[in-house]
């Protein structure tokens, strides 16, 4: 370090985590719930895009050739729906959000999360009208560019406010607000489906148009919001920021929480280019969770189950109702899940909810395999008891995904970085996320009809590999204060025989 400074450039110069202080007031969970709407539009246009790329009404306005094929008789199952256009309807926000999560880093470093989450739900909204009064394919693709920039903006921010305002003791557990409120979104989503497909035409309008309302709760709650003590120390706030800290600890005494912050502010100030230093060594283990975790949460091939399960369960067989109300079923499964995560995470840690979640989806992965496989294929649909039996292993690879990689995807992302590059990090980890989504979301329906049931088997692969990562690499980040976590990186086996040694890092 250099002139004996109390902060290195990695992190606060030494642990207080016994010395916090502070109690779960009314006031974080009042701010977090709010904050976590912001989960919702993304889980919104989730469970919406592929309800309606199934509707008959969309379809016949925007892509006839679809519709036409889908309504042909002995064609391949697996192929119903395989057409690059509308494949780019459901990716093409994936793009725009991960370019606008680049742009929010920047917003959310210099103006606050706050202000992000605002530009967020406003972009929503813009998009969500584009897309309900859509009268051709281009106004559709914009209104998704500009709920691609909604998600970009509030996926960067949301789930640093979270962790940012959580005490550490329930980190986990308030961070996971996130993905609630992204479930919630999903299971409302399939429900709208679910109704607005008997209103023939224009029902895909309302569903579109519906999305609107999650991003006025996101931008309303935005106005009313405090911005992170974390974030305004960084600001030059330091006055303000303690006594924001104070009133969501409920106490005085965070003295020592306080001067993490302010040691971690002085780092960040001396770092003027946050993307560019986030690729040097002494970062080099917060680099590969930013990059590695959203791939790993996307190669679980749940995107690929909840954008497209109306089309999914059509394509095995499944009617117009019964493959809306499957998704459905599967949309109220995730949800329900997520409150395991939230209930467990802070008590048993990350690390083993990830492990045995990996677990339950592989062996759901494989069983769906071998049951298509066997009992399905081209001309040939499902019996109705092995339709049944689809459906219940994929709630239970929903279940598993639920409390594990679903919210801890976001979770432990958000919460190793320093502040010095925590928004850059959390960019990547958005953006990163985004560009495989793109890729999986374009993809799939092609996959679909080459891979056949071996799609599932692709992702059983994935699955393992992500498993394997989780064991070996990933620290426990239960009970770590979020400025605090550079010292986790130097107990762990791997990471500290990466990192530099402390005396070779300088100011």
């Amino acid at each position: 370090m250099a002139g004996g400074s109390i902060a290195t450039t990695s992190g606060v110069a030494k642990e207080r985590a016994e010395q916090y202080k502070g109690r779960v007031t009314a006031y974080v969970i009042v701010a977090c719930i709010v904050a976590a709407t912001g989960g919702s539009l993304f889980g919104y246009d989730v469970g919406i895009s592929g309800g309606v790329t199934s509707m008959d009404g969309f379809l016949m306005d925007f892509f006839p050739s679809v519709y036409n094929q889908k309504k042909k008789a002995h064609e391949n199952n697996y192929c119903k729906y395989d057409n690059q256009g509308l494949a780019a309807f459901t990716s093409s926000l994936y793009i725009a959000g991960l370019i606008a999560s680049l742009l929010a880093s920047i917003v959310t470093r210099k103006y606050g999360r706050r202000i992000s989450i605002l530009c967020g739900g406003i972009s929503f909204l813009i998009g969500s009208a584009l897309n309900a009064s859509a009268v051709n394919l281009a106004m559709l693709i914009m209104g998704r560019i500009m709920l691609g920039v909604g998600i970009g903006f509030g996926n960067q921010a949301v789930p640093l406010y979270l962790s940012e305002m959580a005490p550490t003791h329930l980190r986990g557990g308030l961070n996971m607000m996130f993905q609630v409120a992204t479930t919630f979104g999903i299971f409302t989503a399939n429900m709208v489906n679910y109704g607005t497909q008997k209103i023939k035409p224009w029902g895909w309008r309302l569903s579109l148009g519906l999305a609107a309302i999650p991003a006025i709760l996101m931008t309303v709650g935005g106005i009313f919001l405090p911005d992170t003590p974390n974030s305004l120390v960084e600001r030059g706030s330091k006055e303000k920021g303690r006594k924001l800290l104070e009133k969501i600890r409920g106490t005085s005494d965070v003295e020592a929480e306080f001067q993490d912050m302010v040691d971690a502010s002085e780092i960040a100030h001396s770092i003027k280019h946050p993307f560019r230093n986030i690729f040097e060594k002494r970062y080099r283990p917060e680099l590969v969770i930013a990059i590695f975790m959203p791939t790993f949460q996307i190669l679980t091939g749940i995107n690929s189950i909840l954008f497209y399960a109306p089309v999914l369960f059509q394509s095995m067989g499944f009617g117009g109702d019964a493959s809306l109300y499957s998704s459905a079923l599967t949309g109220g499964v995730l949800a329900a899940s997520t409150f395991i995560s939230v209930a467990t995470v802070d008590k048993f840690g990350r690390k083993p909810l990830l492990i045995s979640g990996g677990i339950q989806m592989i062996t759901c992965q494989v069983i769906v395999s071998i049951i298509l496989g066997t009992k399905f294929g081209e001309d040939q649909e499902l019996s109705k008891g092995f339709s049944a039996l689809v459906v219940v292993v994929i709630c239970l690879f929903v279940v598993a995904f639920g409390w594990s990689w679903g919210g801890l995807g976001w979770t432990v992302p958000s919460e190793v970085f320093p502040l010095e590059i925590r928004s850059a990090g959390q960019s990547i980890t958005v953006a990163v996320n985004l560009l495989f989504t793109f890729i999986i979301a374009q993809a799939f329906l092609a996959l679909l009809c080459s891979f056949k049931f071996g799609i599932f088997l692709f992702f059983a692969g994935w699955i393992t590999i992500m498993t394997a990562f989780v064991i070996l690499f990933l620290p426990e980040t239960k009970g770590i204060p979020i400025e605090e976590m550079s010292f986790m990186w130097r107990r762990h086996w791997f990471w500290k025989r990466i990192l530099p040694e402390m005396n070779d890092v300088t100011d």
